[in-house]
C-alpha cells in the first residue's frame, strides 16, 4: 500500500479532486490498470483487423464496450473518440491521451517526434462541459533524437498544468531513433524511468526489459527504483496466451516492483466477453493482489 501521495504542485483548492482522482483510480492500492485505446494512431489498424483478431474489434466502440463493463482504472484513448461515444459511455473513467503519431515513418529512418494535439485547458472544459469522468491526461515522449528537447518541454507544462487542476499525469516514455539500439535494455529503461520522476509524472509506462531478447522481472528493479514516487508501468505488448500474460505481470509487480501496466492488445483483441474477462483479471492482479491462480479463473470465466 502506497502512502498518501500528493504532489506540491497541486494548489491547496484542488488537492481534494487529485487525492480522489489518484484514489479511485487505484482502487486504494497505488497501482494502475490502465486499458491503452490508443492504438487507432499508433499502429493504424494493424492492431484492430487481421488474422486471429475478432471483426468486432474494427469497430472503435468495441473498446468502449469493454471499458464500461470491465473493472479498469483509466480507460487512455484520444480526444476525439471520447467526444464521439462519451455520451453512451458515461460511466468510463477516462485519461486522454494528448498526443500521437503514426508508425509510417520507420525510427531507423527519422527521428520521431510526436506534438501535442491539445491543452490541458482544453481537456478541463471538456470534462466540465460534458460532465464525463476525466481522471487525466497522458502523454508520449520518445527519448534519443533530435526532438526530445521539444517533447521533454511539452511533457513538462502538461504534467504540471494537470497538477494545478487535479488531474493525473501519465507519461509513456520510450527511447527510440537512429541512436537507439536496443530499445528494451534495462539500464536505458531505467534511464527512461528516472525522467519520467524528473518530469513530476504520476506514472511513467515503459517498455519491459529483456536479457538476450528473453523476460526477466528482476530486471524491472533499476526502473522502478530510478522513478522514486513515480509509478512503473510495463506496456502488454503483443498479445499472448492468458497465462503467461497474467504469470509476467504478476512477476513484474511483485518480483520487480512494477506498480502497474498499460494494456491494450491483450485485451481488445478478444471477442467482448473474454476481452471484459481479461481486464477484470489484469485489475484483480494489480489492484487486488490476486493471485495468477485467481485471476486465470477470472480470464477463463471459472
Amino acid at each position: 500500500m502506497l502512502q498518501r501521495y500528493l504532489p506540491a504542485d497541486v494548489p491547496e483548492n484542488r488537492e481534494g479532486a487529485f487525492l480522489e482522482n489518484f484514489e479511485k483510480t487505484t482502487g486504494g492500492s497505488g497501482r494502475l490498470m490502465l486499458f491503452a485505446g490508443d492504438q487507432k494512431v499508433e499502429h493504424l489498424n494493424n492492431d484492430f483487423y487481421g488474422s486471429g483478431i475478432p471483426e468486432e474489434d474494427n469497430d472503435p466502440e468495441h473498446m468502449f464496450k469493454i471499458a464500461q463493463k470491465a473493472e479498469i482504472g483509466v480507460f487512455a484513448t484520444q480526444f476525439g473518440l471520447i467526444s464521439a461515444y462519451g455520451r453512451d459511455y458515461g460511466q468510463i473513467p477516462y485519461l486522454v491521451k494528448l498526443n500521437s503519431k503514426t508508425n509510417l515513418v520507420p525510427y531507423t529512418d527519422k527521428d520521431p517526434y510526436s506534438q501535442q494535439w491539445l491543452e490541458v485547458a482544453d481537456i478541463v472544459r471538456f470534462k466540465e462541459s460534458s460532465g464525463l469522468d476525466i481522471r487525466g491526461v497522458g502523454y508520449t515522449v520518445y527519448l534519443g533524437g533530435e526532438h526530445e528537447h521539444a517533447m521533454l518541454r511539452e511533457a513538462a507544462r502538461i504534467v504540471h498544468e494537470a497538477h494545478l487542476n487535479g488531474l493525473l499525469a501519465v507519461l509513456w516514455i520510450y527511447p527510440k531513433g537512429i541512436y537507439v539500439k536496443d530499445q528494451h535494455d534495462p539500464h536505458l529503461i531505467a534511464g527512461a524511468a528516472g525522467v519520467g520522476a524528473a518530469l513530476g509524472a504520476d506514472f511513467v509506462k515503459l517498455k519491459v526489459p529483456y536479457a538476450n531478447g528473453n523476460f526477466d522481472p528482476s530486471l524491472l528493479k533499476e526502473a522502478t527504483q530510478a522513478a522514486g514516487r513515480t509509478g512503473v508501468l510495463c506496456e502488454g505488448g503483443d498479445k499472448v496466451d492468458e497465462a503467461l500474460f497474467l504469470a509476467q505481470l504478476h512477476e513484474q509487480i511483485h518480483i520487480g516492483k512494477s506498480r502497474g501496466n498499460g494494456t491494450g492488445r491483450n485485451i481488445h483483441q478478444r471477442p467482448l466477453k473474454e476481452a471484459v474477462r481479461m481486464a477484470d483479471a489484469i485489475y484483480a492482479i494489480t489492484v487486488k493482489n490476486a493471485t495468477v491462480e485467481e485471476a486465470l479463473k477470472i480470464a477463463k470465466g471459472e
